[in-house]
């Protein structure tokens, strides 16, 4: 019996193993948000430095504890990007930077609880992960990076290796899932995945084992920030449940953006066209229910000589049109 043109015995059900057929398609396979770098709200492109704590790239944060060491960017240095993508995230080293004790630069992904609360972790069933990415950078050594739950009190350090520079590789690390510790399985920060660009002493531990301390790299890892002008490239980021590594999972851009925009969404709002002394009242809403009571700031603009700004402005004298006025909202994690 067919079914179509298609024979029933290649339909793979969706029941035995969760499949969708031999291609990329799954049921929620990518914990990670933004893992192909696609969307960049805040910035569309533009170079950001970050300070101690700034996202950069939907869904990706940045922390650096001295001021000024590193930029990210959306597709930095324009190199291609590996077969499958057209975006990559880029960290550039802005100085030859002696990473001291207590610094830090990294760059991580926040996962809200809710998502990884099928993963049994801090029980006996916790399942085991897989973490795969492509990285490229200018320089070649022993990298480091760590998994940590949302209080910063476990944590799973982790290295690979980039042996070619300028060369895209590509990371494939199997991580057995803790069985102790508290994760949070709520709409607060269950897990959180870092890839390090430069860590102090007071940051590192030992790879390939769980702790209960707050680590996001190894001793003797590649330090991004201490070569000026040196590259970390990274795209094609998943955290998928099992042993094994599967092809990256590729959602419609509009999916993807909404799984963007539960955390950080921009918008306008309109503003009618009143004449005289008015008071000038504008609406908004969100496309996406917010992770959590989101914070809101508009942007000032100018409307017929006259600062306005994003909650109501008062114009006098003359008739004024249409007008948009733009608006952020903000509930990372």
């Amino acid at each position: 019996m067919s079914y179509g043109s298609v024979a029933a015995d290649q339909i793979t059900s969706s029941v035995q193993g969760y499949s969708l057929g031999a291609g990329n398609s799954s049921l929620k396979k990518n914990l990670l948000i933004n893992g192909d770098m696609r969307i960049d709200q805040r910035n569309a492109g533009a170079s950001v430095t970050p300070s101690t704590g700034t996202y950069t790239l939907d869904r990706w944060n940045a922390y650096s504890s001295a001021a000024s060491k590193f930029t990210v960017q959306q597709n930095a240095g324009s190199v291609t990007p590996p077969v499958g993508f057209t975006n990559y995230l880029g960290c550039t080293s802005s100085s030859a930077y002696s990473v001291g004790t207590s610094d830090l630069f990294v760059i991580y992904q926040r996962i809200e609880g809710f998502n990884i609360a099928d993963l049994g972790w801090g029980t006996a069933n916790a399942k085991t992960v897989t973490l795969s990415f492509q990285v490229y950078s200018s320089l070649t050594g022993t990298f480091g990076g760590s998994l940590q739950n949302g209080n910063g009190n476990r944590s799973y350090p982790f290295t690979y290796s980039i042996p070619v520079a300028n060369t895209w590789t590509v990371i494939n690390l199997t991580i057995a899932g803790d069985t102790t510790g508290t994760w949070f399985t709520n709409n607060s920060s269950g897990l959180q995945v870092t890839l390090s660009i430069g860590a102090g002493s007071t940051y590192q531990g030992t790879a390939g084992a769980w702790a209960a301390n707050a680590t996001y790299s190894v001793s003797g890892a590649t330090s991004v920030v201490g070569t000026n002008g040196a590259t970390f490239y990274i795209t094609g980021v998943q955290l998928e449940v099992g042993s094994s590594a599967t092809g990256f999972e590729y959602r419609q851009y509009q999916q993807e953006l909404a799984l963007c925009q539960r955390y950080y969404e921009y918008g306008t709002a309109s503003f009618p066209s009143r004449s005289g002394d008015n008071l000038y009242y504008g609406s908004m809403s969100y496309k996406v229910t917010k992770r959590a009571t989101p914070t809101f700031a508009g942007v000032s603009q100018t409307v017929n000589s006259n600062t306005v700004d994003s909650f109501a402005c008062y114009q006098a004298g003359s008739a004024s049109s249409n007008s948009l006025f733009t608006w952020t909202s903000s509930a990372e994690l």
